[in-house]
């Protein structure tokens, strides 16, 4: 009887967290912000109940049948994710956005970052964060793209 070959599978997981923030770059003038995000430049911010989706990717272990025990995942999101971030400011809560625009894009980075410190290497997929019904980022780890 021949081994079987190793399957490789994708695992995903959300959670939801609320939140708010304010679109706001130091880096440019109160009228170019103003200009620039609109109403979501409002002094007083606004919230979202955001949705993220996390994917691992890997071999399905022979003896589990998984590629990541669920039970692992979750407790790595609710560290890399809604201990930081859950009802918080993220302009004013969170450090890394003391400095980074608080863009569903930039938050998407800061959840890869943070998941990258607990899983096991080379596992993490994608993080995918849902801002609204129609807004929706996924980030791969990509840092920049040669021009």
């Amino acid at each position: 009887m021949s081994p079987r070959s190793a399957r490789l599978a994708r695992l995903s997981r959300s959670v939801t967290f609320s939140a708010c923030h304010r679109l706001h770059s130091k880096s440019l003038s109160e009228e170019e912000n103003l200009k620039l995000f609109g109403k979501c430049n409002n002094p007083n911010g606004h919230g979202h109940n955001y949705k993220v989706v996390v994917t691992v990717r890997g071999e399905i272990d022979p003896v589990s049948g998984m590629v990541m025990n669920l039970t692992d995942l979750k407790e790595y999101m609710q560290a890399a994710i809604m201990e930081p971030l859950d009802h918080k400011n993220l302009d004013k809560d969170v450090p890394y956005f003391s400095e980074v625009v608080s863009t569903t894009e930039n938050v998407a980075v800061f959840i890869w970052d943070n998941l990258q410190k607990l899983l096991p290497q080379g596992i993490l997929h994608k993080v995918e964060v849902q801002e609204t019904e129609q807004n929706v980022v996924v980030y791969k780890g990509e840092e920049t793209i040669v021009k």
